[in-house]
């Protein structure tokens, strides 16, 4: 196989092919590729002022910039590897990812307390070092810990290695079909792979723009994406559904975006009011922090609705990526259309989670990454989601997944989206319950919903009650936060037994 490249000789080879050419805009500044290179090599040379070694930990607490560039670039450079962690969350996390990672250095805002035995230092404080030299070395080493939650509710740190990054950097251009003249919006935040993989890393190996954003904002996109030229932009989670709720606005329509990529898959009903009301192909994907090579729709091709598509490949490499579904806990492929487990092989795998090796024997089987996500595959090779394993629900002697009723739900013309999870029951094993946020201007009953539901699911699959939004709890990434929903009976819900 043709050699795989690190990010430091990916950052070198882009500040070379376009060292003049602006690269980034965000709300600390502009600047070119080859500024924030430089920029980055002083901030290497400030943590080795440090002493920061090759293989060292340091978390970075900065919000999507400049700064936050020149110092994971920094860190890079160094030889060492990130740990980025939203600063959002730094009062409830900061502790225990510096006890999870055993890092000592926190590059951070000045003022920013941390805890003893800690260094904290700022990007501008790194930045008066004299440059470092690059530190290099092989591709499969790490580069950077994403963080995520483990299965006992700690938190674990995805291993994410350069090659991960530089070969998700050459990927995403080839599958959007993007060029030189293209700008990437991104309002993701950098803690995680999406914002730094994709749009990051893929706007500057492809000679494109980049614009970051500090956060997602609703009621000042479609302003911004007019102003800064965007023609691409990702969106993840309830990002579609917040501006397909928003009154109707020439400012939407007032712009050059003509791709956005987004996940989850909708229904075909939402999927063509989202593209005919905002003017741009909407490309659906499905990717991991354990893997950014997962499934793409074309981008040339005529949409298949619901589909998470197939196989992400690589422009230059070739056919590297091989998907497998298989009966959960067991290592036989299922049959066409049969729901099973998704299973992964290609060279842009996680190694696994940093000190956590039954977590990571329990992914990392035979060269496969098992995703804990349900699927199942059409005779053209698309792929549709069915689910999470650690969210099927047991109800009746039967097991089924939220998304199976969640898609019969989004489908009611009134319903905007849905959450369904298992609730304790009576009568051992567990209830159907489905949250319900309603389109604007539209009215639902509870026993509407509930006729809808019977006439197209099995019994055992029918919500038990079901509960009406004004709003989802989010995560950081726009999704919708299942684990804050309540498991108690509310006084808002409705018993569709009674």
């Amino acid at each position: 196989m043709t050699e795989i490249r690190t990010l430091a000789r990916f950052l070198a080879d882009g500040a070379e092919r376009w060292p003049d050419r602006p690269w980034c805009t965000a709300p600390d500044g502009e600047a070119t590729r080859a500024q924030v290179r430089t920029d980055a090599m002083r901030c290497a040379g400030g943590l080795h002022a440090l002493g920061v070694g090759e293989g060292d930990h340091v978390v970075l607490l900065l919000p999507n910039g400049l700064e936050f560039l020149h110092a994971w670039f920094g860190v890079v450079l160094a030889g060492a590897v990130s740990v980025a962690v939203n600063p959002l969350a730094a009062g409830t996390e900061l502790a225990s990812v510096l006890e999870g990672t055993g890092a000592r250095v926190v590059v951070a805002a000045p003022g920013v307390t941390v805890p003893a035995g800690t260094t904290a230092t700022s990007v501008d404080e790194l930045r008066r070092a004299a440059p470092a030299e690059p530190v290099d070395g092989p591709a499969d080493r790490p580069a950077s810990y994403i963080q995520s939650s483990g299965s006992t509710g700690e938190p674990k740190f995805i291993i994410e290695t350069h090659g991960m990054y530089t070969l998700a950097a050459e990927g995403y251009p080839y599958w959007l079909g993007l060029a030189e003249d293209d700008v990437l919006l991104t309002s993701l935040p950098l803690s995680h792979l999406n914002a730094q993989a994709y749009s990051t890393l893929g706007s500057y190996g492809c000679g494109a723009r980049l614009v970051l954003l500090p956060k997602f904002s609703a009621s000042t996109f479609w302003e911004t994406a007019r102003d800064t030229g965007a023609t691409v932009f990702n969106a993840i989670g309830a990002m579609l559904e917040i501006l397909a709720e928003r009154a109707p606005s020439p400012a939407e329509r007032a712009h050059r975006l003509r791709v956005c990529y987004s996940a989850p898959a909708p229904d075909e009903r939402r999927h063509r009011q989202i593209e005919e009301r905002f003017g741009f192909r909407l490309v659906i994907g499905y990717g991991l922090s354990e893997s950014p090579y997962g499934l793409i729709c074309p981008v040339d091709e005529p949409p298949v609705y619901g589909s998470m598509g197939r196989p992400r490949q690589h422009p230059r490499l070739g056919e590297i990526n091989h998907v497998r579904i298989v009966a959960p806990g067991t290592s036989r492929s299922v049959t066409r259309g049969e729901v099973g487990e998704m299973l992964f092989r290609n060279p842009a795998l996680t190694p696994g989670y940093f000190g956590m090796p039954e977590e990571t024997d329990a992914v990392l089987r035979d060269g496969w990454l098992h995703t804990g996500d349900l699927a199942r595959r059409d005779a053209e090779g698309n792929h549709f989601f069915a689910g999470r394993l650690k969210e099927i629900i047991r109800r009746r002697g039967e097991n089924l997944s939220p998304a199976e009723v969640e898609l019969v739900l989004d489908t009611h013309p009134a319903v905007s989206s849905s959450a369904v999870i298992g609730v304790p029951s009576a009568l051992s094993e567990q209830d159907v319950k489905a949250f319900v946020l309603l389109q604007p201007g539209t009215s639902a009953d509870a026993e509407e919903l509930g006729r809808w539901c019977a006439q197209r699911l099995p019994p055992y699959k029918r919500p038990r009650y079901l509960e009406f939004v004004e709003e989802w709890p989010l995560t950081e990434t726009q999704k919708i936060a299942k684990k804050e929903l309540p498991l108690d009976r509310t006084p808002a819900e409705v018993d569709l037994a009674q």
